[in-house]
């Protein structure tokens, strides 16, 4: 149920992927030239997402999102960043309740916070003269599977437009909610995009892209390297990833299939009268241990951790591996019968551990 953080949509043995990576390896593993699978994929790429006019293919979603940025800087002739506390776009890019982390790169940050619409579209017109571009998940990953307001990305939109502030989406994880990502299912489009995960068939991947006039700047005056960004086994398998495998009835349906799961779910949890539910979009979700429903980020008590590896721990004995902080994302490949049972088991856990949960009503 952790399906590789949403990398594993596919599953670990899907032929069609196999297939395609062994008979690309018979033509050789390094090859420094522009390929056909390179070209067909980025045209299944910008075929897929509204806001991708051109793409540009990285190893992973880290890279992706540090290119964006650096993009959208050289565009704009700014310096800054608007990014959201409990926001997650790297190892080198990440931020907590206080701010960026101690790893995240040292460009300069402006913090804003997750699903306050006013608060972040104040900040942005505040700073329009400095602000380069405003990067956001459109539903938080590690920072606890916390979907955004409409409202919410709707006002970034409107106000990013109007500053010439670049508005970038990293759909890393999202990417897998409708054939075209998360933005197509809200029709709202940024500037740029980010992707990774999945796409490349669960080999190392990412993509960055957007508007032509953006992405041109890579004609010539920005270099963009990098050895493996082609690379013939991620090229091959992410072909017949989105064309074959990943088909927009597919997403479609795994998406409602989560939406179903976490709505089984949290009835089961009020049933119980404890203080638990999962929070998420489509096929991704995170266990709470408080009051429905999280809207933004926080920072976890003692409490919280402890109940969270519980948790872990008591699926585990169950039969069902999630990641330890609580989250679950769909495969292709888990059955109605698997999660059927995984709720039971959320229940099982409510009922057999409730001397520990707080009741609804004495939630924090």
């Amino acid at each position: 149920m952790c399906g590789e953080y949403t990398a594993g949509l596919f599953g670990h043995s899907e032929k069609r992927i196999h297939c395609a990576i062994q008979e690309a390896m018979t033509r050789g593993l390094n090859l420094a030239a522009v390929s056909r699978a390179e070209s067909e994929l980025a045209k299944l790429v910008c075929d897929r997402f509204p806001s991708i006019d051109l793409v540009r293919f990285t190893n992973s979603g880290t890279e992706a999102n540090l290119m964006a940025l650096t993009v959208a800087r050289q565009f704009t002739g700014r310096d800054t960043i608007m990014a959201f506390h409990g926001g997650y776009h790297g190892g080198v890019l990440l931020f907590t309740s206080d701010g960026p982390s101690a790893v995240t790169v040292p460009f300069p940050f402006i913090m804003a916070q997750y699903n306050d619409a006013n608060a972040a579209e104040n900040l942005v017109l505040a700073h329009r003269d400095k602000l380069a571009a405003v990067i956001v998940e459109p539903m938080l990953g590690s920072g606890g599977g916390i979907p955004a307001d409409v409202t919410f990305l709707e006002a970034l939109r409107r106000a990013t437009a109007q500053t010439g502030t670049l508005l970038i989406f990293d759909e890393v994880m999202t990417s897998r909610m409708s054939h075209g990502g998360l933005q197509k299912r809200l029709s709202i489009t940024p500037d740029l995009t980010t992707l990774g995960k999945y796409i490349a068939g669960g080999m190392s991947f990412g993509a960055f892209g957007g508007k032509a006039e953006v992405m041109s700047l890579f004609d010539g005056r920005l270099p963009h390297a990098g050895t493996f960004n082609n690379n013939v086994m991620s090229m091959a398998a992410g072909r017949v990833a989105l064309d074959e495998v990943f088909t927009a009835e597919v997403a479609d349906a795994l998406y409602e299939r989560g939406e179903q799961l976490r709505k089984d779910l949290n009835a089961r949890l009020a049933r119980a009268g404890v203080a638990m539910h999962f929070t998420g979009v489509g096929s991704v979700a995170t266990v709470h241990f408080r009051n429905a429903t999280v809207r933004s980020p926080y920072a976890p008590t003692s409490n919280d951790d402890s109940l969270r590896e519980l948790f872990f721990l008591d699926m585990l004995k169950a039969g069902f591996y999630l990641a330890r902080r609580g989250m679950l994302a769909l495969s292709l490949v888990i059955e109605q019968i698997d999660l059927d049972r995984f709720v039971e088991a959320v229940e099982e856990f409510a009922i057999l551990r409730q001397r520990f949960l707080r009741p609804i009503s004495a939630a924090a």
